[in-house]
């Protein structure tokens, strides 16, 4: 393994993309976990053509872009990455026939594909006040915590899904795999249905914030997602990110209340307060509504109702990108790819402690090749045999994603124990 100059550290390196194509090779070889990976793609066989009629692209150096790949078998796959040393592999649907063959005049349709979510931190830039563009930190970070508890929870009571792998992208997202054999099999209708169902914020426009409309009664949904951020909205909002102690936030929560005597009226209150951090301010918001309430002005109060709500679930409610959980037939980033921007890897996590979770920390390439190097080194006493039976990706810090990884293979394979083998007898595959 080559030499790597150790001042590079994981929180604070600038990684350089062009070392990418130096040492990709070096990573499929050694790190990349292909057997879990052939585990998951080809769902422990459980269904005839789930693995060979699966689209796989890859994204070259340059920007070279292979569609449409498909493989037989795990080392197929694993061949064809190790020699090509991909700058992303892309994960497609399922197909009704392989995709390799998709000139030979037979109209290629999906068939399946996992629900997939994805939340880019770009799309939390209208609200949060520490970073920007594709910038993330562990203070912004937190809203994507809050989306992953709210997502997961929901996906799993309200629609009784089991099998969620939630992954870090590499630089400013997070993904979601849904691999339900209920979910891989939705329709565009089903899936539609779903990222509607969830998708509860309705875009503000241009310079104002996304708004939140809760109607007579709080849907039951909507109240769960409310229990989740209601504990950590100052936390988030008026402290790490001080939304309304800053003229253009203060401008966002205002444009939320439709009714201009009632914005004139709690610009007045805010003034006459001197509140000039979002805690003062949302203290006077709050009781400036506590107050409507009591005054029996049924009429001008049944509007704002839910105004709180609305508003703290505004400011933290996942902002959803539907139009990849609605298609069919959409690409995205497989797991465990090096993000070529960041040299980090697309590591999964668990949704459980995401507040934990620190992209800031996650290892790059250059992090990784490190560690291998070192604990080699250290363990050479042991003698090569010894040290070549570790798996290389156990000597890493990526250990833990794969450890999760693992443990998400464990349960959904569970789910299909024995039909493998049933189909299998059937086509006398073994």
């Amino acid at each position: 393994m080559p030499e790597m100059d150790d001042s590079t550290t994981k929180t604070n390196s600038v990684f350089d993309p062009n070392i990418l194509q130096d040492l990709l090779p070096l990573y499929y070889k050694r790190l990349f976990p292909h057997k879990q990976f052939y585990r998951w793609m080809s769902y422990g066989r459980s269904e005839s053509s789930v693995f060979s009629n699966r689209e796989f692209s890859f994204t070259l150096q340059h920007d070279v872009y292979i569609r449409y790949q498909s493989f037989e078998t795990q080392q197929e796959l694993e061949r064809e990455i190790c020699l090509r040393a991909p700058f992303k592999i892309d994960i497609g649907p399922v197909y009704n026939i392989r995709p390799k063959d998709h000139r030979g005049g037979i109209a290629m349709q999906p068939v399946q594909r996992e629900l997939v979510f994805d939340i880019d931190m770009t799309d939390y830039d209208e609200i949060r006040t520490c970073c920007n563009e594709a910038n993330v930190c562990q203070l912004c970070w937190k809203f994507m915590s809050i989306a992953c508890r709210v997502l997961d929870e929901a996906l799993r009571e309200d629609f009784g899904f089991e099998h969620l792998l939630w992954v870090f992208s590499g630089r400013r997202g997070i993904h979601c795999w849904v691999s339900d054999k209920s979910a891989r099999h939705l329709d565009s209708p089903g899936r539609s249905a779903i990222a509607q169902y969830l998708n509860v914020l309705i875009s503000g426009g241009e310079g104002t914030a996304s708004r939140v409309i809760i109607h007579d009664e709080m849907h039951h949904s909507v109240k769960r997602a409310y229990r989740i951020v209601a504990p950590l909205f100052e936390e988030i909002c008026l402290v790490d990110q001080n939304i309304f102690g800053k003229p253009e936030g203060l401008k966002k929560l205002l444009a939320l209340v439709q009714d201009t005597t009632m914005r004139a009226e709690l610009e007045k209150r805010f003034k006459a307060a001197g509140a000039s951090d979002s805690k003062s301010v949302w203290k006077e918001f709050v009781a400036y509504f506590e107050e409507l309430r009591m005054s029996g002005n049924i009429n001008r109060y049944r509007r704002y109702k839910f105004i709180v709500e609305e508003v703290m679930l505004a400011f933290t409610y996942p902002r959803l990108d539907i139009n990849v959980t609605k298609g069919f037939n959409h690409l995205l980033k497989s797991p465990f790819c090096v993000h070529p921007k960041t040299g980090k890897v697309c590591i999964p996590f668990n949704p459980n402690i995401a507040s934990k979770f620190d992209p800031t920390d996650v290892p790059t390439i250059i992090d990784l090749l490190k560690e291998v190097n070192a604990f080699d080194e250290k363990n050479t006493v042991e003698g090569e045999e010894t040290r070549s039976k570790i798996k290389d990706y156990k000597k890493t810090s990526m250990f833990k994603g794969t450890v999760i990884f693992e443990e998400f293979l464990r349960k959904l394979e569970q789910t299909f124990k024995g039909k493998a083998a049933t189909l299998s007898d059937m086509k006398m595959e073994f």
